[in-house]
């Protein structure tokens, strides 16, 4: 028996002694050669949460130029960017950051984000799906012809449609997961047919009319606001948003303390919950100094707490991480990959049903332009822009959020302004392309520090 083993049946090891022992364990950095180079000099990595505890704001500013050299950026270039776009419009035109436009730019970003919020998912994997533009058009029309045409109640009509959304996507990952087709050519092909059926629903007239008091249309319309524009709407939805962030992050600091394993520090939380709180309260004051909160923005923003919660806290969302990591480690880890491909197109192809019945709102109607244009550019730019990956394995959905933000807020801005539309397709091109050049420098910067 070592002498180690000794002490310890000796009764030789003090409490004192014991509680040593874990701070030393609990300050011990893990010394790592990078993955793609064994023979590179190790790399020290350090758990950021113990260096905040120990330095205090020392230690965050110590963390933020750790990240920052190597490459984990998050959401910070988009929020720079924002700042700047909103800074510029508003020199341009005072009345871009006005309380109406503001409304009119968080209502209707809110259909394309319902697209790139499934394709979040499908990016998660390294993939692409091109054909959520045609599915949403023709969740529209079949949600029309099912109203209109056939007398069907409305509320069965949504459900059918979101469940034939669905189906397409599982359809599609079908395609890709089992019988082997990439998933650029099977969403292209669904690009082209599902708007052919699209069209040939819609008839010689190329449009049907939904009554505007259809249950789901006239909740979604623009003249629609949560608890029917009462101020007090936008206040409670922001408190809630601040509660519900509280209660979940003291939530994990007191499961990450119960596991022995550094936490965030208490102080952290409540700054946190505190600019979190500034920020809900403030935008919900300039959305009642308007017409108050949409009910597209409200069901925007549910969803991307309930699809967060997904992909963060439950086992299928790691999965979908792992997947889009890397395909052969998940498979050794007991993953079904093609499960979860299907699974994550069939997502996919359910939000773009839904964002179909945000258009079909915003419209009172069905029509040949619907999920048209560019509407799938759109949404998978908003994905991209807002920092999710392109090459798997990185992301979050709040991407879809800040990245409409980014796009909305440019086409209103450039609207106000008189501009050109070739002139919106240039500028947001442009912040596509500068998007995906971040994400490839960060990733570069990232295996440069070892971490990628």
């Amino acid at each position: 028996m070592s002498e180690t083993s000794n002490k310890t049946v000796k009764g030789d090891e003090t409490p004192e002694t014991a509680k040593a022992d874990k701070a030393e364990a609990a300050k011990a950095t893990t010394t790592v050669a990078p993955a793609d180079d064994p023979t590179a000099a190790p790399v020290t990595v350090v758990d950021p949460r113990l260096l905040v505890r120990e330095e205090g704001f020392k230690g965050y500013l110590t963390e933020f130029k750790r990240r920052i050299k190597g490459g984990e950026l998050g959401s910070l270039p988009v929020v720079i960017g924002l700042i700047i776009i909103w800074t510029i419009f508003q020199l341009k035109n005072s009345l871009f950051l006005s309380a109406d436009n503001l409304s009119n730019i968080s209502y209707f970003l809110s259909a394309t984000g319902m697209l790139a919020i499934g394709l979040v998912f499908v990016l998660l994997l390294g993939e692409i799906d091109l054909s959520v533009g045609s599915v949403s058009g023709l969740a529209s029309t079949v949600f029309a012809v099912f109203v209109v045409n056939h007398g069907m109640n409305q509320w069965l009509a949504l459900i059918l449609t979101i469940i034939t959304g669905v189906g397409i996507g599982a359809l599609h990952g079908w395609f890709f997961a089992r019988i082997g087709v990439p998933a650029f050519v099977v969403t292209l092909a669904g690009f082209l047919g599902w708007n052919g059926l699209m069209l040939w629903l819609l008839g010689s007239s190329g449009t049907i009319n939904i009554p505007s008091d259809s249950g789901p249309v006239q909740l979604l319309g623009q003249s629609s606001f949560f608890m029917d524009q009462a101020i007090v709407g936008a206040y409670l939805l922001a408190g809630l948003g601040v509660v519900l962030s509280a209660l979940g992050q003291f939530n994990e600091q007191r499961r990450r303390r119960a596991a022995g394993v550094p936490f965030r520090p208490t102080s952290e939380i409540l700054i946190r919950v505190g600019l979190l709180a500034i920020a809900s309260f403030a935008a919900a004051a300039v959305l009642n100094n308007a017409s108050g909160v949409s009910n597209a923005l409200v069901i925007f923003l549910a969803s991307l707490v309930i699809v967060d919660f997904v992909l963060r806290r439950t086992t299928y969302g790691r999965k979908v991480f792992a997947v889009g990591g890397g395909i052969e480690a998940a498979r050794r880890a007991g993953i079904s990959v093609p499960m979860v491909r299907i699974t994550v197109f069939a997502i996919s192809g359910g939000f773009a049903a839904i964002g179909g019945m945000f258009f079909a709102g915003q419209t009172a109607s069905a029509t040949l332009n619907a999920g048209g244009g560019n509407t799938l550019m759109l949404a998978i730019a908003a994905a991209v822009i807002g920092g999710t990956s392109l090459f798997g394995g990185r992301g979050n959905v709040w991407s879809a959020l800040l990245g409409m933000l980014v796009i909305q807020s440019i086409q209103t801005g450039l609207d106000l302004l008189n501009m050109n539309t070739s002139i919106q397709y240039m500028i947001t091109g442009g912040v596509l392309l500068g998007a995906v050049v971040i994400d490839s420098v960060s990733r570069k910067s990232q295996k440069a520090a070892g971490r990628g």
